[in-house]
């Protein structure tokens, strides 16, 4: 089957202009620290994928129906009241009793700030999302 025509795609927008622009000052800072740890992790250097999501990597996304997506590997975007982080939650549920405060939802991880975490646990979930799509 052909791949779907995606709405969000990688873009060369720039991040740090995305970045300057967020209202909150440590929504701000808290995506700084998630770009310096997802790089590191990932080896890949953060695009703007669509408006407002930051991403890391490239991947096919293969659904049982036979639909395949181009996709990041991991990701986020600082929404207002949350931090939507994407490609993490998969196959880390025995991470979350550890993680600290957050909210989950149709495979995405809400948290309102770093502070609420504990980021050592969020980077193993990182490690583990990532050595799972190879």
């Amino acid at each position: 089957m052909a791949k779907s025509e995606l709405k969000t795609k990688q873009t060369e927008a720039s991040v740090g202009e995305f970045l300057e622009k967020l209202s909150d000052p440590q929504q701000a800072e808290d995506s700084r620290s998630i770009i310096t740890m997802m790089e590191q992790l990932s080896g890949d250097k953060a695009k703007m994928w669509g408006p407002a999501i930051i991403g890391f990597g490239h991947t096919v996304l293969k659904y049982d129906s036979g639909r395949e997506l181009d996709w990041m590997k991991i990701g986020f975007s600082p929404r207002k009241g949350s931090l939507t982080l994407y490609g993490v939650l998969s196959g880390n549920e025995s991470h979350l009793e550890k993680l600290g405060k957050y909210k989950t939802g149709k495979g995405c991880l809400y948290v309102k700030r770093l502070t609420d975490i504990d980021t050592n646990i969020l980077e193993k979930m990182i490690k583990a999302a990532l050595k799972k799509k190879g």
